[in-house]
């Protein structure tokens, strides 16, 4: 059985537009601070997930980067399934894709059903907040980066009701970067 795992790079405020840049007043805005060893944990995250469930946004940025790169990292993002939610993309061309374009709770389900192990949803904000919403996220990786934005698009949004994490690991990482991992509670 498949976890679906949460992974973005925020401020301290929330914000999680555009962490590597793309068309946002402050680009770029995670490199402001030195990760230190927590590139090596960025990669080894990357490396262990077993798919990539990303938004159309998201995916087509990847899609459009890492075909050009190599190594282990390219390598295993270029091989991996790929599964992106969108009712617009009709042909993907990056190698292993899958289009989710069906109910999503469903879609996700069948797919934590069809995929052993972790099924990575980086950045993908729209994503990420529906699954939220839809209570379809099993592990919550944030890399805080200790600045205030201000402005910007958030991670959380208003949904259906409350849920209950377990802080499973804080670490500092370089210069003031905060890694927290949240795993979802089971109700007894």
């Amino acid at each position: 059985m498949g976890k679906i795992v949460l992974t973005e790079f925020i401020s301290i405020d929330g914000v999680v537009e555009a962490p590597g840049g793309e068309d946002f007043k402050y680009q770029n805005w995670t490199f402001e601070f030195d990760r230190g060893d927590g590139e090596r944990y960025k990669e080894a995250e990357s490396l262990r997930a077993t798919a990539l469930l990303l938004g159309r946004k998201t995916y087509e940025g990847f899609a459009a980067a890492w075909p050009q790169y190599e190594g282990g990292l390219a390598d295993k993002y270029n091989t991996m399934p790929k599964y992106v939610v969108s009712r617009t993309l009709t042909d993907p061309k990056w190698a292993g894709t899958t289009v989710l374009n069906g109910d999503l709770a469903q879609d996700v389900t069948r797919l934590k059903q069809e995929v052993n192990g972790e099924i990575s949803v980086a950045g993908s904000i729209q994503l990420a907040q529906s699954l939220l919403a839809l209570d379809l996220i099993d592990e919550i990786h944030l890399m805080a980066s200790p600045l205030i934005l201000g402005h910007g698009r958030r991670l959380w949004t208003q949904t259906p009701d409350k849920t209950a994490w377990t802080l499973s690991e804080a670490t500092i990482y370089g210069d003031s970067t905060l890694l927290t991992i949240y795993t979802r509670r089971t109700t007894a």
